[in-house]
């Protein structure tokens, strides 16, 4: 069984959705957040400090958070695709204003609407003893 994993077109294909993601998320433009998570019960993420299951919540989330702080710079980009449909994207982050190292991890799927989160992981690292 080949994975066929990184195919340039596929790869170029979840770098721009992944970067149109990136700004949308820096600039707070919800419409686009939401467009960019599969609207499905079974999609998830797990942010700093929540749990969401299912699109809904998700929504939800987005469109009751603060649009301050927002600002990062991405230290690491880590993006993958397996065969024409699969894709996961991961970065390390730092908030203006902050020592702690961010993570973001994603899963993607091609779906007939174009390419969705499906699957979402956002966590902070402790800070560095000093």
């Amino acid at each position: 069984m080949s994975l066929d994993i990184n195919r340039p077109d596929v790869l170029a294909e979840v770098t721009a959705v992944f970067a149109r993601y990136e700004q949308a998320l820096v600039s707070n433009d919800v419409a686009v957040l939401d467009e960019l998570f599969w609207n499905s019960p079974h999609t998830l993420r797990y942010g700093v400090t929540e749990n969401l299951y299912g699109y809904d919540e998700i929504q939800a989330f987005r469109a009751g958070r603060p649009a301050q702080g927002l600002a990062r710079t991405v230290l690491r980009t880590v993006i993958t695709t397996y065969g024409a449909d699969y894709a996961t994207a991961n970065i390390e982050f730092q908030r203006e204003g902050s020592n702690r190292t961010g993570r973001q991890s994603q899963t993607w799927l091609r779906t007939p609407q174009g390419w969705r989160v499906v699957a979402a992981h956002v966590s902070l690292l402790q800070p560095p003893v000093a």
